[in-house]
């Protein structure tokens, strides 16, 4: 209806000012971030039966997540991480913040082993199943359709432990009708994103490592990954420019402050933020070029 179609655009475009705020929750009156919290409430019973982002949970996640001990990694003469100490916790998620070019990459390729440190210690616990959306969405396949890519052209799919009718998984990261017949070489920045988590979220797991999942997503699917990982059963790592999806869903922050520093903090964004303005004053509101410590050769 036309009045739907009214309130979802009043919706983006509210989005749209948050992201780009940074500093409203400080700077701003509460008044415009009050009202688009009350129509996302309203719009949330719609939307959600609408577009339903299911996260398969893998085996029940131990006390024993991730530890990391003493970390250091360097590029060329390039401090990246130093000296990082931290422990995932069972049923945490922590946003990873920081400028490109940090490392938080990085990090997530040491957890997978797919990159190791070059000094510390990396321990992942025993009854971790890892589950890792990266940013590789140009290893989609331009020729197939958004259905054949994440179905494999099969009719029922395995969704974890579960099988589950494949049209209607698709259907959960809004591909609707038509949309699954799209080819994959036509699809927006926001629709190849779409398919690449609908795609590599199959498998599940109790671990999650996301990166930049959230670029250029739709205000719906934005909603239900939020839904999505708030219900998850494990741990998630999820690292994000979206300083306000990381303030809904973030109980703990992981840091790249520059000059190789990476900080571990218990909160979520709104509060890190806060501690930050509290060390920094106004300086931490302003852009800066991130530093790096140079690698001293023994």
């Amino acid at each position: 209806t036309k009045q739907e179609s009214a309130r979802k655009r009043t919706i983006e475009q509210e989005l749209e000012w948050v992201r780009l705020n940074a500093s409203a929750r400080r700077n701003k009156p509460k008044a415009r971030l009050n009202a688009y919290e009350a129509l996302l409430a309203q719009d949330r019973n719609v939307k959600l039966e609408q577009v339903q982002i299911h996260i398969p949970a893998g085996p029940r996640l131990g006390s024993n997540v991730v530890e990391a001990r003493g970390l250091r990694k360097a590029y060329g003469d390039r401090v990246l991480i130093d000296d990082l100490s931290f422990m995932l916790p069972p049923g945490g998620i922590v946003g990873v913040i920081g400028p490109n070019g940090a490392g938080k990459t990085t990090l997530l390729r040491m957890i997978t082993g797919q990159e190791h440190p070059d000094s510390g210690s990396l321990h992942i616990g025993e009854t971790v199943e890892l589950a890792y959306v990266d940013q590789s969405r140009d290893a989609l396949d331009p020729d197939k359709t958004v259905w054949q890519e994440i179905s494999s052209g099969q009719d029922q799919i395995k969704l974890g432990e579960r099988t589950v009718n494949s049209r209607a998984y698709v259907s959960g990261f809004n591909f609707k009708g038509t949309d699954q017949q799209k080819k994959v070489a036509k699809l927006s920045g926001g629709e190849r994103n779409r398919l690449h988590l609908a795609k590599l979220l199959k498998t599940g797991g109790n671990l999650l490592l996301l990166d930049e999942p959230t670029n250029d997503l739709d205000v719906d699917t934005l909603r239900a990954l939020e839904e999505a990982l708030l219900t998850f059963a494990g741990c998630a790592v999820v690292v994000s420019h979206d300083r306000w999806f990381l303030d809904r869903i973030a109980t703990h922050v992981l840091a790249f402050e520059g000059d190789s520093e990476v900080r571990w903090f218990e909160g979520n964004f709104e509060a890190y933020e806060a501690f930050r303005h509290d060390q920094l004053g106004a300086d931490a509101d302003r852009p800066h070029r991130i530093t790096y410590k140079k690698l001293v050769r023994g």
